[in-house]
């Protein structure tokens, strides 16, 4: 082709798949025109390098992605939820790579399920006691002392031995409130057989009281924060301690709030024992060295926030000298 006085020569390649023309447009000065055949050979390979890089990209931003995503969908609806299979090493795109950090996270609580799970069979083993020896023990002391006619240590004793009974003999992962407060109640009656007349407890349900009784929540959420509040924040008060238990249902949720007119805490610590509970953590779970402030509220935290998700759990309030709330929040079902 000749323009403006100069020869051109125009060859056109179209690359199948991605339907994309190539065009080489070659100069050709003080040549005659038959010569530019010599180069086709060159232009030919440049432009099956051009195709392999094309299809290089493809297979490696398009098809490989595709192909991975593809696999860790139907590995995991066969029910494989090992951690390599959500490693992507090539996303598809951001909602992909979004689902997957998903995939990983849900991963990570079924593990610390398992592993908190685990380390509750060994503590109960390594703790195993014969419950029933128990319960006929303190039968026993009890009859003796209704016989004796001690009935204070008889109130104590029943209390005490509904207390191990709840603790000891059930599994369930969830129990009413109304058995959560029945609990409590009896964990409270042996606190006040130490406190006597420093002590005393309110339970406020409102005026929807049947409905939030027949509320399920994890078994034991109530009595080691109560038992926190009298250890924490009451033991050393000097004067009559109260423990308010109020109950409040707000369409999905239950939001339970323990609360004591106890020594309080300094801001810095409330900050930072909130901040703890913002965090799922195995170290929040360990039942080594209860006596510490906060581990008995981490723990109670943790199994909540495994059961039901990082939007439930427990946050607290707390003025220095006046007292502390701990605010419980939990879904609101029956079932």
């Amino acid at each position: 082709m000749k323009r403006e006085g100069r020869k051109y020569l125009i060859y056109r390649q179209t690359i199948l798949t991605v339907f994309l023309a190539v065009f080489t447009l070659g100069l050709l000065l003080g040549l005659p025109a038959a010569s530019g055949l010599d180069i086709f050979p060159t232009i030919l390979l440049f432009l099956f390098f051009i195709y392999f890089m094309i299809l290089y990209g493809y297979y490696r931003l398009v098809f490989k992605p595709y192909r991975e995503t593809k696999k860790m969908m139907e590995l995991f609806s066969k029910g494989y939820i090992l951690q390599g299979i959500f490693e992507l090493r090539y996303p598809l795109c951001p909602a992909t790579e979004k689902m997957n950090n998903k995939f990983r996270e849900m991963l990570n609580t079924k593990e610390l399920i398992s592993a908190s799970k685990k380390q509750a069979e060994y503590l109960a083993l390594q703790n195993q006691i014969n419950p029933h020896f128990l319960y006929n023990t303190l039968e026993g002391i009890r009859s003796e002392a209704l016989c004796a006619g001690i009935s204070e240590v008889a109130r104590m004793t029943e209390a005490l031995s509904s207390f191990f009974r709840y603790t000891i003999s059930h599994v369930e992962h969830l129990v009413t409130l109304e058995e959560e407060l029945n609990n409590v109640k009896n964990y409270f009656i042996i606190q006040q057989f130490r406190f006597e007349d420093r002590l005393s407890i309110s339970i406020d349900t409102g005026s929807e009281e049947e409905e939030l009784l027949s509320a399920r929540i994890p078994k034991l959420t109530l009595q080691p924060v109560v038992e926190n509040a009298i250890y924490h924040g009451l033991e050393e008060k000097i004067g009559k301690g109260i423990v308010r238990i109020k109950i409040e249902g707000t369409g999905k949720r239950l939001i339970i709030t323990i609360s004591d007119n106890g020594l309080g805490m300094p801001e810095e610590k409330v900050i930072a024992l909130n901040k703890k509970l913002r965090a799922i953590s195995l170290d929040g779970m360990k039942q080594e060295d209860t006596g510490k402030s906060g581990i008995a509220l981490i723990n109670v935290n943790s199994r909540i926030k495994l059961l039901f998700g990082d939007e439930y759990g427990l946050y607290i309030y707390s003025t220095q000298n006046e007292g502390t709330d701990v605010e419980i929040t939990i879904p609101f079902h029956t079932e």
